[in-house]
């Protein structure tokens, strides 16, 4: 099973991600913390990366997609693995593409959860006043300029995603500002209709 959750900031892909990984035996994989893997472990790619990243840039799409080709062949992945915080554009999903047809692969399904933007500005809002009550000190990111600035900031470069996933026909959406165990249940119909 492999996997791709599209949705803004605080839309609960990592929730969900968690749970699939739980019930299903796969393995969430972040670039991220894939990155960082690679250059500890100082392979090919990794010591690629980390030129880039001492040089103090972002690192290149190929690079990226050479970590999670790199990352994907690896016995954990075997069952399968879900895509965190990759692609992020278009260009990185069209690499993805080509990577894994490469590798004789492809994904199951990229499923977006769908969110209202103000509701979730509220929601974390809300969160906050209840890290506050409850004595305990809020991200630095837990704001509404700042969670304000990081959803434009999807709208212009993540977003497109959802058109061309639905282009290729592997887009299915739920409803994400239903309660988490009822995205769960969705999401859990989708992949029943989606893996054999």
């Amino acid at each position: 099973m492999r996997l791709i959750l599209l949705g803004p900031p605080g839309a609960g892909k990592g929730t969900q991600a968690q749970r699939l990984v739980e019930r299903h035996g796969i393995v969430q994989l972040s670039t991220g913390d894939m990155l960082r893997a690679a250059v500890k472990a100082g392979t090919e790619v990794g010591l690629k990366a980390k030129a880039v990243m001492d040089a103090g840039q972002l690192v290149s799409d190929e690079i990226v997609v050479g970590v999670v080709a790199d990352r994907i062949d690896q016995p954990d992945c075997a069952r399968g693995f879900i895509l965190d915080g990759f692609p992020r554009t278009v260009p990185q999903a069209e690499a993805l593409d080509r990577m894994l047809a490469g590798k004789g692969l492809k994904l199951d399904a990229v499923i977006e959860l769908k969110v209202d933007e103000e509701a979730l500005v509220a929601r974390m809002e809300n969160r906050v006043k209840e890290t506050i009550a409850a004595g305990g000190v809020p991200r630095a990111d837990d704001n509404p300029d700042a969670f304000r600035k990081r959803l434009a900031e999807y709208r212009e470069k993540t977003a497109p995603l959802s058109s061309y996933y639905a282009a290729a026909g592997e887009l299915k959406t739920t409803d994400g500002m239903r309660s988490i165990d009822e995205v769960t249940e969705a999401i859990d119909a989708i992949l029943k209709g989606t893996v054999g």
